[in-house]
């Protein structure tokens, strides 16, 4: 849980946080790949896709530095309340799919789901890398199993 509010002056702190999805006190996680979510629906599912690319590329590098500057704040090396990498993971599981309700709830499931579970790709590296790279990483990982998955079913239909 997080606790140290003083840190919110940091630009750093609203991004490790998921611009506040992640201090919610139940599933924070959940919370951030909503907002991740509400927030491509809204701003990005239009864009071309070399844009949307960019900003999950950006946005990785930019988790790195944030969840790094977060776990030197606060001595916590992979705090539940970072959630900018279930951003960056939603988001790559919502890359080429039509803006509809039925494939969002379906990229939505599919990424909650490799990411809690964290099998194969996604529970190798969250055991192998570690700081702000390692918080980041799993959920790229979950994103993809998430974004074939779903391509597969939609091609399939």
């Amino acid at each position: 849980m997080f606790t140290d509010y003083r840190l919110l002056k940091h630009p750093y702190a609203w991004i490790a946080l998921g611009f506040g999805s992640g201090l919610s006190k139940k599933a924070p996680g959940t919370m951030g790949s909503l907002l991740a979510l509400l927030l491509w629906w809204l701003l990005m599912a239009e864009q071309p896709v070399w844009l949307q690319l960019l900003v999950i590329a950006v946005g990785f590098e930019l988790g790195v530095r944030a969840s790094n500057w977060m776990i030197a704040k606060t001595g916590v090396k992979d705090p539940g309340y970072i959630v900018w990498d279930e951003f960056i993971g939603q988001w790559i599981a919502l890359l080429l799919l039509p803006k509809t309700l039925m494939a969002y709830v379906l990229a939505f499931v599919l990424f909650r789901l490799f990411d809690i579970v964290k099998r194969g790709p996604v529970g190798w590296a969250d055991k192998r890398f570690s700081g702000g790279f390692g918080v980041m990483i799993d959920d790229v990982f979950a994103g993809l199993l998430a974004l074939a998955v779903a391509q597969l079913i939609f091609h399939i239909i």
